[in-house]
């Protein structure tokens, strides 16, 4: 075996596979959140990955969980989108799934989405038709916005929210607007947390106030 050109081969070999490395973008983290409230617990995982660095297709859920101090099951509620994502570009894309929720049960969906993401800002926007008898159609976005002050500390906030209309029936099943703001040191985020919701036809509203903490896993 001719060793110098065969050592050449690997190191180059090795260079071309490192560059290929570094040129790919960093894996988003997976933030796991629990929020102490006043009235109930709250728990939320966001998971949003593409199936391989450079495919269009990606995986997003944002799986939530509300739980009443008293265990009382009526006011337990479970909210949870699986979507499968095809990106057309520029932030765009389609989507199909299903949701599942205390409120409506389950429901295969598709629809469109848009998501943004920099250093300071993310953005995600998804609209779900739903392919079940009341014909449910929902809105979500999830906003943040966390600057950084130094090398470890930084600004954490982020604004959630849901709407969810029945077509068929014309009337509201559920809507939210979840807010944060605290700081963050790395992967490690805490602060002040309010849940608004509103549910069913009646509009019965909820409200939960308290602290939150967060672990953005990598």
């Amino acid at each position: 075996m001719d060793w110098p050109r065969f050592k050449r081969f690997v190191f180059i070999l090795f260079f071309l596979i490192l560059g290929k490395v570094m040129a790919q973008k960093p894996e988003p983290p997976i933030p796991v959140e629990a929020f102490f409230g006043n009235e109930a617990l709250y728990f939320q995982l966001v998971v949003k990955k593409k199936f391989t660095p450079n495919s269009r297709l990606n995986f997003f859920t944002v799986a939530t969980y509300t739980a009443d101090y008293e265990n009382n099951k009526e006011e337990n509620s479970i909210v949870m989108p699986v979507q499968v994502s095809y990106d057309i570009g520029k932030g765009f894309g389609l989507m199909v799934g299903t949701d599942i929720n205390s409120i409506s049960g389950f429901s295969a969906i598709v629809g469109p989405q848009f998501n943004y993401a920099s250093k300071d800002w993310l953005i995600v926007n998804v609209a779900s038709f739903f392919l079940n008898e009341d014909q449910d159609f929902k809105l979500f976005g999830l906003y943040e916005y966390k600057p950084a002050f130094n090398e470890h500390w930084g600004l954490y906030t982020r604004l959630q929210y849901v709407y969810n209309q029945s077509w068929k029936l014309g009337t509201n099943n559920h809507r939210y607007l979840y807010l944060r703001a605290g700081l963050k040191r790395k992967q490690f985020i805490f602060g002040l947390a309010a849940n608004l919701e509103q549910s069913g036809p009646f509009k019965e509203e909820g409200a939960n106030y308290g602290l939150f903490v967060r672990w953005e896993f990598r």
